[in-house]
């Protein structure tokens, strides 16, 4: 996926209402790559969230550092674009950026929270612990 959360946030603020940034959202989703069937494990499974959520997370160096680059599918169009949302924000980031990025600020950038239902927000937060746990073990190791 190549969309950018500046992207993001620009695309999000032409579209008048809110039926428009859903179908931008299921868009998204659908612009997602193809999740690997061996990668639909149960450690892949993203938990808390009311849908099939999967998340696989692979490390690259780049000039010494680490970097995180992430995979993500859900079997719901909705959450599916909600991950590729969250994978722009933290995609190929290192650790560090990634626990230094605030989310739930972004997601109230694009006023995602107002308009998701409560089990969405609460899968969304999942998956966002998810990305920042890993982003942690990273660093720890």
């Amino acid at each position: 996926m190549t969309v950018t959360i500046d992207q993001l946030i620009s695309d999000f603020a032409l579209l008048d209402d809110w039926e428009e940034r859903y179908r931008y959202i299921i868009d998204l989703g659908r612009q997602l790559p193809p999740f690997p069937d061996a990668e639909r494990t149960e450690q892949n499974r993203v938990r808390g969230c009311a849908s099939q959520v999967w998340l696989s997370t692979h490390r690259d160096t780049i000039g010494g550092q680490p970097r995180l680059h992430f995979i993500g599918d859900s079997d719901a169009l909705i959450v599916r674009g909600l991950v590729a949302i969250t994978l722009a924000l933290f995609d190929g980031k290192t650790p560090r950026e990634i626990l230094a990025t605030d989310a739930e600020a972004m997601f109230q950038q694009l006023d995602l929270r107002a308009h998701l239902t409560a089990q969405r927000s609460n899968g969304l937060k999942a998956l966002v612990d998810r990305i920042k746990y890993d982003a942690a073990a990273t660093v720890a190791a």
